[in-house]
Protein backbone atom coordinates (compact mmCIF):
# COMPACT_ATOMS: atom_id res chain seq x y z
CA UNK A 1 0.00 0.00 0.00
CA UNK A 2 1.37 3.40 -0.94
CA UNK A 3 1.89 6.04 1.71
CA UNK A 4 0.32 9.46 1.39
CA UNK A 5 3.71 10.93 0.47
CA UNK A 6 4.29 8.32 -2.25
CA UNK A 7 0.82 9.05 -3.67
CA UNK A 8 1.54 12.79 -3.72
CA UNK A 9 4.88 12.32 -5.45
CA UNK A 10 3.38 9.96 -8.02
CA UNK A 11 0.59 12.42 -8.74
CA UNK A 12 2.42 15.76 -8.57
CA UNK A 13 6.07 15.12 -9.50
CA UNK A 14 6.49 11.63 -11.02
CA UNK A 15 9.40 12.76 -13.20
CA UNK A 16 11.42 14.42 -10.45
CA UNK A 17 11.61 17.94 -9.07
CA UNK A 18 13.38 21.18 -9.89
CA UNK A 19 16.53 22.11 -7.95
CA UNK A 20 17.28 25.76 -7.21
CA UNK A 21 20.12 27.61 -5.56
CA UNK A 22 19.36 28.61 -1.99
CA UNK A 23 19.50 32.31 -2.85
CA UNK A 24 16.86 31.79 -5.58
CA UNK A 25 14.29 30.19 -3.27
CA UNK A 26 14.81 32.13 -0.05
CA UNK A 27 15.29 35.54 1.50
CA UNK A 28 18.73 35.72 3.15
CA UNK A 29 19.47 38.65 5.48
CA UNK A 30 22.43 39.57 7.64
CA UNK A 31 21.90 40.29 11.31
CA UNK A 32 22.30 43.61 13.10
CA UNK A 33 25.36 44.15 15.28
CA UNK A 34 24.39 44.71 18.89
CA UNK A 35 26.00 44.32 22.31
CA UNK A 36 24.43 43.50 25.64
CA UNK A 37 25.18 47.04 26.84
CA UNK A 38 23.09 48.51 24.02
CA UNK A 39 19.85 46.77 24.90
CA UNK A 40 17.45 46.32 27.76
CA UNK A 41 16.86 42.93 29.31
CA UNK A 42 13.78 41.16 27.97
CA UNK A 43 12.53 37.77 26.74
CA UNK A 44 13.50 37.99 23.05
CA UNK A 45 16.39 35.63 22.19
CA UNK A 46 19.47 37.29 20.70
CA UNK A 47 20.98 34.93 18.12
CA UNK A 48 24.72 35.27 17.66
CA UNK A 49 27.57 32.78 17.25
CA UNK A 50 26.55 29.99 19.61
CA UNK A 51 24.12 27.08 19.67
CA UNK A 52 21.96 28.87 22.24
CA UNK A 53 20.84 32.50 22.50
CA UNK A 54 23.66 34.80 23.58
CA UNK A 55 21.27 36.67 25.90
CA UNK A 56 17.77 38.13 25.81
CA UNK A 57 16.54 41.62 24.95
CA UNK A 58 13.30 43.60 24.68
CA UNK A 59 13.09 44.00 20.87
CA UNK A 60 13.16 41.80 17.77
CA UNK A 61 14.23 42.14 14.15
CA UNK A 62 12.73 38.88 12.82
CA UNK A 63 9.16 37.75 13.35
CA UNK A 64 7.51 34.42 12.59
CA UNK A 65 9.27 31.47 10.97
CA UNK A 66 13.01 32.02 10.56
CA UNK A 67 16.10 29.88 10.03
CA UNK A 68 19.28 31.25 11.58
CA UNK A 69 22.89 30.44 10.75
CA UNK A 70 25.48 31.35 13.41
CA UNK A 71 27.95 33.80 11.90
CA UNK A 72 31.20 33.34 13.82
CA UNK A 73 33.00 31.49 16.58
CA UNK A 74 33.34 27.82 17.40
CA UNK A 75 29.79 27.07 16.20
CA UNK A 76 29.86 29.24 13.07
CA UNK A 77 27.41 27.72 10.60
CA UNK A 78 25.11 26.18 13.22
CA UNK A 79 21.51 26.01 11.98
CA UNK A 80 18.43 26.69 14.09
CA UNK A 81 14.72 27.02 13.34
CA UNK A 82 12.57 29.61 15.10
CA UNK A 83 8.84 30.22 15.05
CA UNK A 84 8.80 33.17 17.41
CA UNK A 85 10.21 36.73 17.42
CA UNK A 86 14.03 36.84 17.70
CA UNK A 87 16.83 39.37 17.33
CA UNK A 88 19.43 38.23 14.78
CA UNK A 89 22.84 39.70 15.65
CA UNK A 90 26.07 37.87 14.78
CA UNK A 91 24.20 35.52 12.45
CA UNK A 92 22.09 35.64 9.31
CA UNK A 93 18.55 34.53 8.66
CA UNK A 94 16.87 32.53 5.89
CA UNK A 95 13.18 32.48 5.01
CA UNK A 96 11.42 30.62 2.21
CA UNK A 97 9.99 32.62 -0.68
CA UNK A 98 6.46 32.08 -2.04
CA UNK A 99 5.85 28.38 -2.60
CA UNK A 100 8.72 27.32 -0.34
CA UNK A 101 7.96 26.37 3.26
CA UNK A 102 10.55 27.76 5.65
CA UNK A 103 10.36 24.61 7.79
CA UNK A 104 10.89 22.46 4.68
CA UNK A 105 13.89 24.62 3.79
CA UNK A 106 15.25 24.10 7.30
CA UNK A 107 15.12 20.31 6.93
CA UNK A 108 16.86 20.56 3.53
CA UNK A 109 19.64 22.65 5.09
CA UNK A 110 19.83 20.34 8.10
CA UNK A 111 20.88 17.61 5.64
CA UNK A 112 23.75 19.89 4.68
CA UNK A 113 24.81 20.97 8.19
CA UNK A 114 28.30 19.50 7.86
CA UNK A 115 28.68 21.00 4.42
CA UNK A 116 27.81 24.40 5.89
CA UNK A 117 30.33 23.92 8.71
CA UNK A 118 32.95 23.14 6.09
CA UNK A 119 32.57 26.63 4.59
CA UNK A 120 34.12 28.25 7.69
CA UNK A 121 36.79 30.80 6.90
CA UNK A 122 39.25 32.69 9.09
CA UNK A 123 41.96 31.78 11.53
CA UNK A 124 41.43 32.51 15.22
CA UNK A 125 37.69 33.27 14.89
CA UNK A 126 36.09 31.30 12.03
CA UNK A 127 33.18 32.81 10.08
CA UNK A 128 30.44 31.54 7.79
CA UNK A 129 29.11 34.04 5.24
CA UNK A 130 25.93 34.16 3.17
CA UNK A 131 28.05 34.08 0.02
CA UNK A 132 29.52 30.73 1.08
CA UNK A 133 26.19 28.87 1.15
CA UNK A 134 23.89 30.79 -1.20
CA UNK A 135 24.60 28.39 -4.06
CA UNK A 136 23.57 25.25 -2.19
CA UNK A 137 21.13 23.22 -4.31
CA UNK A 138 17.65 22.76 -2.84
CA UNK A 139 15.06 20.29 -4.21
CA UNK A 140 11.67 21.98 -4.63
CA UNK A 141 8.71 19.61 -4.91
CA UNK A 142 5.13 20.98 -4.97
CA UNK A 143 3.90 22.59 -1.78
CA UNK A 144 1.68 19.62 -0.86
CA UNK A 145 4.75 17.33 -0.92
CA UNK A 146 6.74 19.81 1.19
CA UNK A 147 3.91 19.87 3.75
CA UNK A 148 3.81 16.08 4.04
CA UNK A 149 7.59 15.83 4.42
CA UNK A 150 7.53 18.49 7.15
CA UNK A 151 4.71 16.63 8.93
CA UNK A 152 6.67 13.36 8.93
CA UNK A 153 9.94 14.92 10.09
CA UNK A 154 8.15 17.01 12.72
CA UNK A 155 6.82 13.76 14.22
CA UNK A 156 10.39 12.44 14.51
CA UNK A 157 11.68 15.64 16.12
CA UNK A 158 8.73 15.71 18.53
CA UNK A 159 9.61 12.21 19.76
CA UNK A 160 13.24 13.30 20.25
CA UNK A 161 12.13 16.46 22.08
CA UNK A 162 9.97 14.40 24.45
CA UNK A 163 12.95 12.17 25.25
CA UNK A 164 15.17 15.22 25.79
CA UNK A 165 12.58 16.63 28.22
CA UNK A 166 12.47 13.32 30.09
CA UNK A 167 16.26 13.25 30.26
CA UNK A 168 16.33 16.80 31.63
CA UNK A 169 13.83 15.80 34.31
CA UNK A 170 15.87 12.70 35.21
CA UNK A 171 19.03 14.79 35.51
CA UNK A 172 17.30 17.19 37.87
CA UNK A 173 16.17 14.19 39.92
CA UNK A 174 19.74 12.83 39.89
CA UNK A 175 21.16 16.19 41.06
CA UNK A 176 18.57 16.37 43.83
CA UNK A 177 19.49 12.95 45.23
CA UNK A 178 23.21 13.51 44.69
CA UNK A 179 23.11 16.76 46.68
CA UNK A 180 20.92 15.19 49.36
CA UNK A 181 23.14 12.11 49.77
CA UNK A 182 26.30 14.22 49.90
CA UNK A 183 25.03 16.90 52.28
CA UNK A 184 26.87 15.99 55.46
CA UNK A 185 26.56 18.13 58.55
CA UNK A 186 30.05 19.27 59.48
CA UNK A 187 29.26 18.66 63.14
CA UNK A 188 27.59 15.27 63.24
CA UNK A 189 27.98 13.92 59.70
CA UNK A 190 24.27 13.26 59.25
CA UNK A 191 24.22 10.30 61.64
CA UNK A 192 27.54 8.64 60.72
CA UNK A 193 31.15 9.32 61.51
CA UNK A 194 32.47 11.77 58.94
CA UNK A 195 35.92 13.30 58.69
CA UNK A 196 36.44 16.48 56.69
CA UNK A 197 39.77 16.17 54.91
CA UNK A 198 41.62 17.96 52.17
CA UNK A 199 41.57 16.30 48.74
CA UNK A 200 45.34 15.93 49.06
CA UNK A 201 44.89 13.83 52.22
CA UNK A 202 42.89 11.11 50.43
CA UNK A 203 45.11 10.76 47.34
CA UNK A 204 48.14 8.61 46.66
CA UNK A 205 49.23 11.01 43.98
CA UNK A 206 48.20 14.30 42.37
CA UNK A 207 49.82 15.28 39.08
CA UNK A 208 49.12 17.43 36.07
CA UNK A 209 50.34 16.78 32.54
CA UNK A 210 51.96 18.56 29.66
CA UNK A 211 51.73 19.44 25.98
CA UNK A 212 54.44 18.39 23.52
CA UNK A 213 55.60 21.15 21.18
CA UNK A 214 53.11 21.36 18.33
CA UNK A 215 55.92 22.39 15.99
CA UNK A 216 57.27 18.83 16.23
CA UNK A 217 54.95 16.66 14.17
CA UNK A 218 56.77 13.53 15.33
CA UNK A 219 55.51 14.18 18.89
CA UNK A 220 51.91 13.46 17.86
CA UNK A 221 49.75 10.69 16.36
CA UNK A 222 51.49 7.95 18.31
CA UNK A 223 49.94 5.21 20.40
CA UNK A 224 49.64 7.12 23.69
CA UNK A 225 46.17 8.50 24.57
CA UNK A 226 46.42 12.22 25.43
CA UNK A 227 43.48 13.93 27.13
CA UNK A 228 42.76 17.65 26.78
CA UNK A 229 40.52 19.69 29.08
CA UNK A 230 37.76 20.08 26.47
CA UNK A 231 37.18 16.33 26.81
CA UNK A 232 36.68 16.56 30.60
CA UNK A 233 32.90 16.70 30.74
CA UNK A 234 31.21 14.66 33.49
CA UNK A 235 31.90 11.27 31.95
CA UNK A 236 34.01 8.14 31.85
CA UNK A 237 36.83 8.47 29.33
CA UNK A 238 37.50 5.35 27.24
CA UNK A 239 39.36 7.04 24.37
CA UNK A 240 40.89 10.42 23.53
CA UNK A 241 40.59 12.47 20.35
CA UNK A 242 44.36 12.97 20.19
CA UNK A 243 47.41 10.80 20.83
CA UNK A 244 51.08 11.53 21.35
CA UNK A 245 54.21 9.48 20.61
CA UNK A 246 56.92 8.15 22.91
CA UNK A 247 59.07 11.07 21.74
CA UNK A 248 56.30 13.49 22.68
CA UNK A 249 56.04 11.91 26.11
CA UNK A 250 59.81 12.05 26.68
CA UNK A 251 60.09 15.67 25.57
CA UNK A 252 57.22 17.18 27.56
CA UNK A 253 55.72 17.22 31.03
CA UNK A 254 53.03 14.76 29.96
CA UNK A 255 53.02 11.63 32.11
CA UNK A 256 51.08 8.40 32.37
CA UNK A 257 48.32 8.12 34.96
CA UNK A 258 46.60 4.83 35.88
CA UNK A 259 42.96 4.19 35.11
CA UNK A 260 40.25 5.34 37.53
CA UNK A 261 41.81 8.68 38.39
CA UNK A 262 39.48 11.61 39.01
CA UNK A 263 40.47 14.28 36.49
CA UNK A 264 39.63 17.93 37.18
CA UNK A 265 39.87 20.52 34.39
CA UNK A 266 41.64 23.65 35.62
CA UNK A 267 41.59 26.06 32.67
CA UNK A 268 39.30 27.19 29.91
CA UNK A 269 35.62 26.64 29.27
CA UNK A 270 35.52 23.34 31.18
CA UNK A 271 37.34 24.60 34.32
CA UNK A 272 35.94 22.81 37.37
CA UNK A 273 34.41 19.93 35.39
CA UNK A 274 35.48 16.37 36.19
CA UNK A 275 35.87 13.02 34.48
CA UNK A 276 37.19 9.52 35.20
CA UNK A 277 39.69 7.83 32.92
CA UNK A 278 38.81 4.18 32.36
CA UNK A 279 42.10 3.54 30.55
CA UNK A 280 45.67 4.54 31.42
CA UNK A 281 46.44 7.78 29.59
CA UNK A 282 48.32 11.08 29.61
CA UNK A 283 46.85 14.58 29.87
CA UNK A 284 47.76 18.16 29.12
CA UNK A 285 48.90 20.57 31.81
CA UNK A 286 45.40 21.94 32.35
CA UNK A 287 44.24 18.68 33.97
CA UNK A 288 44.68 17.95 37.66
CA UNK A 289 44.73 14.16 38.03
CA UNK A 290 43.76 12.64 41.37
CA UNK A 291 44.83 9.07 42.14
CA UNK A 292 42.56 8.34 45.08
CA UNK A 293 43.81 6.12 47.92
CA UNK A 294 41.29 3.25 47.87
CA UNK A 295 41.83 2.66 51.61
CA UNK A 296 40.51 6.14 52.38
CA UNK A 297 37.92 6.87 49.71
CA UNK A 298 36.22 5.43 46.63
CA UNK A 299 37.25 7.23 43.49
CA UNK A 300 33.62 7.43 42.29
CA UNK A 301 32.60 8.93 45.62
CA UNK A 302 35.24 11.64 45.12
CA UNK A 303 34.00 12.11 41.56
CA UNK A 304 30.40 12.63 42.68
CA UNK A 305 31.48 15.03 45.42
CA UNK A 306 33.40 17.19 42.95
CA UNK A 307 30.45 17.09 40.53
CA UNK A 308 28.28 18.46 43.32
CA UNK A 309 30.85 21.14 44.17
CA UNK A 310 31.36 22.30 40.57
CA UNK A 311 29.89 25.80 40.93
CA UNK A 312 31.66 26.44 44.23
CA UNK A 313 35.01 25.26 42.91
CA UNK A 314 34.63 27.17 39.65
CA UNK A 315 33.63 30.26 41.66
CA UNK A 316 37.08 30.22 43.25
CA UNK A 317 38.62 30.65 39.81
CA UNK A 318 40.48 33.65 38.57
CA UNK A 319 40.59 35.56 35.31
CA UNK A 320 38.05 35.86 32.51
CA UNK A 321 37.68 32.06 32.24
CA UNK A 322 37.58 31.42 36.01
CA UNK A 323 40.71 29.26 35.93
CA UNK A 324 41.51 27.24 39.02
CA UNK A 325 44.82 25.68 40.05
CA UNK A 326 46.15 22.50 41.64
CA UNK A 327 46.61 24.13 45.05
CA UNK A 328 42.91 25.01 45.22
CA UNK A 329 41.97 21.43 44.41
CA UNK A 330 44.46 19.87 46.83
CA UNK A 331 43.20 22.04 49.69
CA UNK A 332 39.51 21.63 48.90
CA UNK A 333 37.64 19.93 51.73
CA UNK A 334 35.69 16.70 51.25
CA UNK A 335 33.55 14.79 53.79
CA UNK A 336 34.82 11.22 54.22
CA UNK A 337 32.30 8.82 55.79
CA UNK A 338 33.16 5.12 56.32
CA UNK A 339 33.83 3.19 53.13
CA UNK A 340 30.62 1.17 53.47
CA UNK A 341 28.62 4.42 53.52
CA UNK A 342 30.52 5.64 50.46
CA UNK A 343 29.66 2.37 48.71
CA UNK A 344 25.94 2.83 49.31
CA UNK A 345 26.05 6.42 48.06
CA UNK A 346 27.98 5.41 44.95
CA UNK A 347 25.63 2.50 44.26
CA UNK A 348 22.61 4.81 44.32
CA UNK A 349 24.20 7.56 42.22
CA UNK A 350 25.60 5.10 39.70
CA UNK A 351 22.05 4.02 38.85
CA UNK A 352 21.03 7.61 38.13
CA UNK A 353 24.26 8.27 36.24
CA UNK A 354 23.73 5.23 34.03
CA UNK A 355 20.20 6.29 33.20
CA UNK A 356 21.21 9.87 32.43
CA UNK A 357 24.61 9.49 30.79
CA UNK A 358 25.26 5.95 29.55
CA UNK A 359 25.49 5.97 25.75
CA UNK A 360 25.10 2.18 25.51
CA UNK A 361 21.76 2.09 27.34
CA UNK A 362 19.41 4.43 29.15
CA UNK A 363 17.91 7.64 27.81
CA UNK A 364 21.02 8.94 25.97
CA UNK A 365 21.16 5.68 23.97
CA UNK A 366 17.48 5.98 23.07
CA UNK A 367 17.93 9.64 22.08
CA UNK A 368 20.91 8.74 19.90
CA UNK A 369 18.91 5.96 18.22
CA UNK A 370 16.02 8.37 17.55
CA UNK A 371 18.44 10.91 16.10
CA UNK A 372 19.91 8.33 13.71
CA UNK A 373 16.41 7.27 12.71
CA UNK A 374 15.46 10.90 12.05
CA UNK A 375 18.60 11.49 9.96
CA UNK A 376 17.98 8.35 7.92
CA UNK A 377 14.41 9.29 7.02
CA UNK A 378 15.28 12.99 6.56
CA UNK A 379 17.95 12.12 4.00
CA UNK A 380 15.71 9.55 2.32
CA UNK A 381 12.70 11.86 2.10
CA UNK A 382 14.72 14.74 0.68
CA UNK A 383 16.54 12.73 -1.99
CA UNK A 384 14.59 13.65 -5.12
CA UNK A 385 15.35 12.85 -8.73
CA UNK A 386 16.06 16.06 -10.60
CA UNK A 387 13.69 16.68 -13.50
CA UNK A 388 15.18 17.73 -16.81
Amino acid sequence: MMTKLEELIKELCPNGVEYKRLKDCSIMERGTAITQKQIQQGDIPVIAGGKKPAYYCEKFNREGETITVAGSGAYAGFLAYWNAPIFVSDAFSIKGTEGVMTKYLYYCLDCKQQEIYNTKKGGGVPHVHISSIESLQIPLPPLAVQCEIVRILDDFTLLSAELEDELAARRKQYEYYRDKLLSFDKLNGGGCEVRWLKIADICKGIVSGGTPLVSHQEYYDGGIPWLRTQEVDWKNVYATSMTISELGLENSSAKWIPNNCVIVAMYGATAGKVAINKIPLTTNQACCNLQVDEHKALYRYVYYWLCKEYLTLKGMGQGSQSNINAAMIKNYLIPIPPLEVQEKIVETLDKFDKLCNDLSEGLPAEIEARQKQYEYYRDKLLSFKECV
